[in-house]
């Protein structure tokens, strides 16, 4: 890899911002950018000096041989077949989350990335948080303990991020709450060491799948008369063969008080919890995050907040430098894909434990 990284970026959404910005603060120069929407990607083009635009992602490959690394910052249906023939091209991929639509997709990334040598990454942003780094020393450094239950929760009061789009559309989504918030089911696995899930029992629901006043204050535009075919909460527990269990809750719509997101976990040695509450659902600025330690010492019960620099952008920008760094060898990789994969084996049995209406064995 030469020294200076060649970056492009694949669609022109909202969620790109954090990607450019990423990409300038580690260095890299970023050669062009695509999107279907060629306005979209002209404008955004324009506002960060990309000088190379298009409006199919194919021909930008075909044509800019100089790329080293690729942001896909797709619709989720999207993700694996762009991924793919990234990956195909010779490139290194940084694919927004979810990986992809299930499991299989997932593994047939993970395969092309080693049979092509080339890095793949997926940006769970929240791994990169300052706070979840600081509460993640201790279980590194074995202050923890083994973690033996955590409770992983997205909530959200009202949060369905547009009616009829893609988003509530199945077969481009891959379901609703649970796969787009999967964040803190990664996180909950990222501090357990990956354990191997065994059995999964999962209820969903789709109460006010119709109810235009649960919509969220981000996501896409309503789509008259179109689907609406996901869940809009899920309640699910997962137990794995080390013996660690795993409370998974994620909503877009539900009578909670106000939007949360959180990872707690309960350690032999110290438990902890890394926790946003929001004022209002979906907007960052109203949020209140806690960070904390619970242990033991000396016979009585402590409580320890960690203080760390707070971040607007989520840790989405140093994801977004970390696969960099890890392309260039400056860093280890903060994910890799076989993580991706056992993540969307568990996303897959919760949906198929709640269609099946009985618990799931994950072999």
């Amino acid at each position: 890899m030469k020294n200076s990284v060649v970056a492009a970026i694949i669609g022109a959404g909202s969620i790109t911002t954090y990607h450019i910005n990423g990409y300038i603060k580690a260095g890299a120069k970023i050669a062009a950018i695509a999107d279907t929407n060629l306005l979209a990607a002209e404008t955004r083009g324009k506002q960060n000096g990309i000088k190379k635009v298009f409006d199919d992602y194919s021909r930008m490959l075909k044509e800019c041989p100089e790329i080293d690394v690729i942001s896909v910052c797709t619709p989720n249906f999207l993700h694996s077949k762009i991924t793919l023939d990234c990956l195909k091209a010779g490139k290194n991929v940084f694919c927004e989350k979810p990986p992809a639509l299930n499991a299989k997709e997932a593994t047939m990334m993970k395969e092309e990335a080693e049979k092509n040598g080339k890095i793949l990454m997926f940006d769970f942003n929240n791994r990169a948080r300052p706070d979840v780094q600081a509460l993640f020393q201790y279980v590194k450094n074995g202050e923890v303990g083994k973690i033996n239950s955590a409770q992983a929760l997205w909530i959200r009061r009202c949060g369905i991020p547009g009616f009829g789009g893609w988003f509530t559309q199945k077969a481009l989504s891959g379901g609703g709450p649970v796969i787009d918030l999967l964040h803190m089911i990664d996180l909950a696995l990222f501090f357990m060491d990956f354990p191997v899930p065994e059995w999964i029992l999962s209820q969903t629901f789709n109460d006010f799948a119709e109810d235009r006043s649960f919509k969220g204050p981000w996501g896409i535009s309503d789509v008259e008369k179109g689907i609406v075919d996901v869940e809009t909460a899920s309640h699910a527990l997962v137990t794995f063969k080390t013996g660690q269990v795993l409370f998974a809750r994620n909503s877009w719509a539900e009578n909670n008080k106000r939007e949360e997101v959180s990872l707690t976990f309960q350690g032999k040695k110290a438990g902890g919890t890394v926790k946003r509450i929001f004022r209002v659902d979906g907007i960052d600025e109203t949020a209140l995050d806690t960070c904390e330690m619970y242990n033991m010492e000396h016979g009585t019960p402590v409580n320890r907040k960690l203080v760390t620099q707070p971040d607007s952008a989520m840790g989405r920008e140093r994801a977004t430098i970390n696969f960099v760094n890890a392309v260039t060898g400056k860093e280890e990789p903060l994910n890799k894909p076989q993580q991706a994969v056992l993540l969307m084996k568990i996303i897959d049995a919760i949906y198929e434990s709640a269609k099946a209406k009985k618990p799931i064995k994950i072999e």
